[in-house]
């Protein structure tokens, strides 16, 4: 009995081992690529401060009136809602917390007898919401994990489409904001109409409004206003595709942690039962 006692734990044992060198090198290639994300989200972050500064000028001499991208609606009835998940799972309560925010949102809306779009990044969000039967409006695929300024184009794209259409009259980004590799937190942030402050911007910019432009401010702001859309929605994916690696990362070394400990308590019981067949 013993004997056959020990051969099951031995088994269990090369199989927990097994999964350790997985989740091990899966917490490795995502350390890597954590590192990766965010340099690139660093060096996006100029661009989308100095085109920032631009709009902000170009504001400054009044030219925001009559852009549709910058209309502010009076009584907003329909939202749509950008929500940025994983493709992949194994990372821990990453894509749950997102999910569970913009439900949240969807709850608060429905309440207030309001209609609302959805615009789904990542496989996960998309089989969650409509399981549950939400309205969907678009859902992209294969985004997260490497961005590219392609990707945001053809995102932003469709949204702003729905917002000069007047088919929503706000759109929210929710997705997981990069801290640091150690911190993560979910934001829902207002993506239409435009602000014209940079909300991830380290320091406040300053108006020139004394600036002359040429050609007229108006047509700099036609041309420059999707291109802004475009960085904004960029730089939300690259610290959604951060956040993702940071928190597969961190799920993973704390399933090689857990196999660990569970090898060191099944060679125990395996000793024992080794000392009984012995005895």
């Amino acid at each position: 009995m013993a004997g056959g006692q020990e051969r099951v734990l031995r088994r269990r044992i090369k199989s927990v081992q097994s999964t350790k060198k997985i989740t091990r090198a899966m917490e490795l290639i995502a350390a890597t690529r954590v590192v990766k994300a965010q340099e690139r989200a660093n060096a996006a972050r100029p661009y989308s401060q100095q085109i920032t500064n631009v709009i902000l000028d170009l504001v400054g001499l009044g030219a925001e009136a009559s852009h549709p991208l910058l209309r502010e609606s009076t009584d907003a009835n329909r939202s749509a809602f950008v929500v940025m998940t994983s493709d992949r799972g194994l990372c821990g309560a990453y894509n749950s917390a997102v999910i569970r925010a913009a439900e949240r949102e969807l709850v608060a809306r429905r309440a207030e007898g309001k209609d609302y779009a959805l615009i789904l990044i990542g496989k996960k969000a998309n089989s969650y919401f409509k399981f549950r039967n939400y309205d969907i409006a678009a859902s992209f695929y294969d985004l997260t994990d490497r961005p590219d300024y392609e990707d945001a184009r053809a995102v932003s794209e469709v949204v702003r489409t729905m917002f000069e259409a007047g088919d929503v009259d706000t759109v929210d980004l929710v997705y997981q904001r990069f801290l640091s590799a150690g911190s993560q937190e979910v934001v829902v942030r207002r993506f239409l109409p435009l602000e014209t402050v940079d909300p991830n911007a380290d320091d406040p910019v300053e108006m020139h409004a004394s600036i002359e432009f040429d050609p007229s401010p108006g047509v700099i702001l036609d041309e420059l206003l999707p291109r802004y859309v475009e960085a904004r929605l960029f730089a939300a994916l690259l610290d959604a595709s951060a956040s993702e690696h940071a928190a597969r990362q961190r799920a993973m070394k704390a399933a090689t942690d857990n196999a660990e400990e569970l090898i060191i308590s099944l060679s125990r019981v395996m000793n024992r039962a080794r000392q009984d067949a012995i005895t």
